[in-house]
């Protein structure tokens, strides 16, 4: 009776291959009165690998489960040994995959069982067994075989990788290359040396070699180089990206190859997905930034995960995709803020205010936030207007009570067109006499209003 499995390793908790013989009950059934040979003596084979399964008769699933445990032990007396120039060899030497990695893929590509054949069955009353052969000439065959179509469809796929290269399809070609590998997966333990061109190489290192070689390869350059934002072009920009794959000296346009953009926004971080196009180039606006002194940048990258076509096991392709140099570009973002010119009318109780006044605090707060102030209106982008005055609110036991009142505006100097405007009114203040009650307002106004303005002014501009 002939099989075909693809095996993986099983770990049954009550059910283990026949490493000694297990003493039956004395009641037997179906057997007459002796156990077979085999029970009770492993066999040993020059010509046939052997697997011995036994499962408790207590297990519902006992017949599959002592098949599958047969089957594991007859998968454990083949040997598997990674071999020095294998893939699994390179990554674990080079690039320090962790041991989980290695170990899953041993597991998931162990050797694959075709043509055992089950010799016998026995059971008693306590345990059912079971008694798998393979003729270990017609597995070499049989996998020798197997894996001539795996190197031959491998082979195809780096061919074809090179040609979506030379068109500029990066992606096409990562597509192929994977696909290539992933065809080979069984045999990235063993060696694989084959002839391309005139040169004999080991197939699966050089799939993984190619795809550092196409991920090194990329190149990204920006027009402008850097971002400049600025009040004139209200702090919003279009950038040109393009990308390329330059090799030694010859450099071709990749075409439809998805890239991620990334800045920092007023908001929050700002991620785009796009793809270039048929010229290998991509446009993006830079808009909304987050402004102030903090350093900024657009960041440019290739979109690793866009490479990889949904249907190839990611168990596989993540640690493999992981290890790989992901190209970036990144360019500074330059943000020049406005030219303030700031005329403010402030008093308190009908006498000018100065120092104390809520000009000085919305100052500071903007030239912390990076804006400039010039002493002349001509040489001003915007023009802040402050007015701001207190008036009597009533005495009683000794204290008595002033209310400030501030309007504000922000305009283009040149338009005079108002970019934000507001206010403040009956802002209360408490103190032994008027003019000390008016400073106290203006005390409590500025805290908050120094904060409000400035947000509301950032807020206008973008």
């Amino acid at each position: 009776m002939k099989y075909t499995v693809a095996l993986l390793i099983v770990t049954l908790s009550a059910c283990k291959g026949h490493q000694e013989v297990v003493k039956p009950a004395e009641t037997e059934v179906n057997t007459g009165a002796n156990k077979p040979a085999w029970v009770n003596s492993r066999p040993i084979s020059d010509m046939d690998y052997i697997g011995i399964g036994i499962c408790p008769k207590s297990r519902p699933d006992h017949m599959e489960s002592a098949k599958k445990t047969a089957l594991n032990d007859l998968a454990s007396e083949i040997s598997v040994r990674v071999e020095g120039n294998s893939l699994l060899f390179t990554l674990d030497q080079k690039h320090s995959f962790d041991e989980s990695f290695t170990s899953t893929v041993n597991t998931r590509t162990s050797e694959q069982l075709e043509g055992y054949e089950q010799v016998d069955t026995w059971q008693d009353d306590r345990d059912y067994w079971v008694y798998y052969r393979l003729s270990k000439s017609e597995h070499a065959r049989l996998k020798a075989e197997r894996k001539r179509k795996a190197i031959a469809q491998a082979t195809d796929g780096y061919q074809r990788a090179k040609q979506s290269l030379m068109i500029g399809d990066l992606k096409g070609a990562f597509d192929q290359d994977l696909r290539a590998l992933i065809a080979m997966k069984d045999y990235w333990g063993e060696s694989d040396l084959v002839t391309i061109g005139e040169k004999q190489l080991p197939l699966a290192n050089e799939l993984f070699a190619d795809l550092q070689r196409l991920s090194n390869g990329v190149r990204f350059t920006c027009l402008p180089e850097r971002c400049d934002l600025n009040y004139g072009n209200r702090f919003k920009r279009e950038m040109l990206i393009s990308a390329a794959f330059v090799e030694s000296k010859s450099s071709r346009d990749l075409l439809q190859l998805p890239i991620t953009v990334t800045y920092s926004g007023a908001a929050g971080k700002v991620t785009e997905s796009k793809n270039t196009d048929a010229e290998g180039r991509a446009r993006t606006t830079v808009q909304r930034v987050e402004l102030g002194n903090t350093l900024a940048e657009l960041l440019v990258r290739l979109n690793m995960d866009e490479l990889v076509s949904k249907d190839l096991d990611p168990l596989f392709i993540k640690p493999l995709i992981g290890s790989l140099t992901v190209p970036e570009l990144h360019v500074p973002i330059d943000r020049t803020m406005p030219r303030v010119f700031v005329l403010a009318v402030e008093s308190n109780m009908g006498q000018p205010v100065k120092d104390a006044g809520i000009a000085l605090g919305l100052r500071e707060e903007l030239t912390a936030k990076g804006f400039r102030f010039v002493d002349r209106a001509t040489d001003a982008d915007l023009l802040l207007n402050i007015n701001s005055t207190t008036r009597e609110g009533g005495g009683s036991n000794g204290f008595f009570t002033a209310y400030l009142d501030v309007s504000y505006s922000f305009r283009d100097r040149k338009t005079n067109d108002v970019i934000s405007e507001g206010g403040k009114q009956g802002v209360k203040g408490i103190q032994l006499d008027y003019a000390k009650a008016g400073m106290d307002a203006y005390k409590k106004a500025g805290q908050d209003l120094r904060k409000e303005l400035s947000n509301a002014m950032i807020t206008s501009l973008l």
